[in-house]
């Protein structure tokens, strides 16, 4: 091979790397974007759940709405203590307070009082019960008790009972919407932890045809919301608080 032929061959792909190189170096200069560098020291002390709790799409999201002072730091309800004051002296800003919220379930239904007219003999999970048979349960509106919310639970906050409800730990609820995204009736919201009054049930049945199917189903009686009018509606034969 001609030895001058390899050299031309060689500073040929020499300078084509030189020239992209070039280019590369200016494009990079030309194009960058500053980012704040406290946006990564915030996103490391957060928990890294990504749960959606605070009302944005992760963790890293939430940093950079803090850092614009578009929320404090308390909007993170899983941050500990001590994160949540490293968070607000970082920011040099007050910590804040956010009203607890937590995942509230609107059935109580359970074995003892809400009987079966079948017995549901498949995959261990609501969602395939309601989806082959609507679960077993008299109660069409009534929860199957197979523990998908407990299982999808980020935080570990529910428990089964020993009547199949599932029980929401106040304490490590984060109000991350888990539950409510996995139950395949709806029977799960995210209220207020000071918002004391729940109406425990979606039986749209009126009168007997209600109570035969729960126990302590509401029967659209309505003697609720006559009594306290400005507190308590009627939609759709169930009592709103």
């Amino acid at each position: 091979m001609d030895p001058q032929a390899v050299l031309a061959s060689v500073a040929v792909l020499g300078g084509v790397g030189l020239t992209f190189g070039t280019l590369i170096a200016v494009a990079n200069r030309k194009l960058y974007v500053w980012e704040d560098p406290r946006i990564d020291e915030i996103t490391d002390i957060l928990p890294g759940a990504n749960c959606g709790a605070c009302g944005f799409a992760g963790c890293r999201a939430f940093a950079e709405a803090a850092i614009d002072g578009e929320v404090a730091p308390a909007g993170c309800t899983v941050m500990g203590e001590a994160e949540l004051e490293d968070v607000a002296t970082m920011l040099g800003v007050a910590a804040g307070e956010a009203d607890k919220v937590v995942a509230r379930l609107l059935c109580a239904g359970g074995t003892d009082v809400a009987p079966r007219k079948a017995l549901y003999d498949g995959i261990e999970s609501c969602g395939a019960a309601v989806a082959v048979s609507g679960g077993g349960k008299a109660c069409a509106w009534g929860c199957i008790g197979l523990a998908d919310c407990a299982v999808e639970c980020t935080f570990d906050a529910i428990r089964m009972n020993d009547v199949d409800l599932p029980v929401v730990d106040t304490e490590k609820c984060t109000a991350c919407n888990d539950c409510v995204e996995a139950c395949p009736l709806d029977l799960f919201v995210l209220l207020p932890m000071d918002h004391k009054l729940i109406v425990q049930c979606k039986n749209l049945l009126d009168g007997d045809a209600a109570t035969d199917v729960c126990a302590v189903a509401c029967n659209a009686c309505g003697r609720c919301a006559q009594d306290a009018p400005e507190v308590v509606t009627m939609s759709d034969g169930l009592a709103v608080v």
